[in-house]
């Protein structure tokens, strides 16, 4: 792995390992506006009380999907199908 890919994995894993998910819910229509998207994300809340949900991009240009596998590198890693978690438009 090249030196950014550490660097941004050990961020990662600083930010979420061993959190516990303590709520999980769709961005309103008001805090999607709040942001100028029209894309309203799921989000989940971590023990630390700190909100997390994907964007479209880097740059949080709009609220993305969350998706899932069930495998890694092509080895299953559980017998749960995958499933994707879609953005929902503002307003509805």
């Amino acid at each position: 792995m090249s030196k950014l890919t550490n660097k941004l994995t050990k961020m990662a894993a600083d930010q979420l390992l061993g959190r516990k998910i303590i709520d999980v819910q769709y961005m309103s229509s008001e805090e999607a506006e709040e942001y100028g998207w029209y894309k309203r994300p799921v989000m989940f809340q971590l023990d630390d009380y700190t909100w997390v949900y994907p964007s479209m991009d880097d740059e949080g240009n709009n609220g993305g999907s969350l998706f899932s596998t069930s495998e890694y590198k092509g080895i299953p890693t559980n017998e749960k199908e995958e499933w994707v978690l879609p953005v929902l438009r503002v307003g509805d």
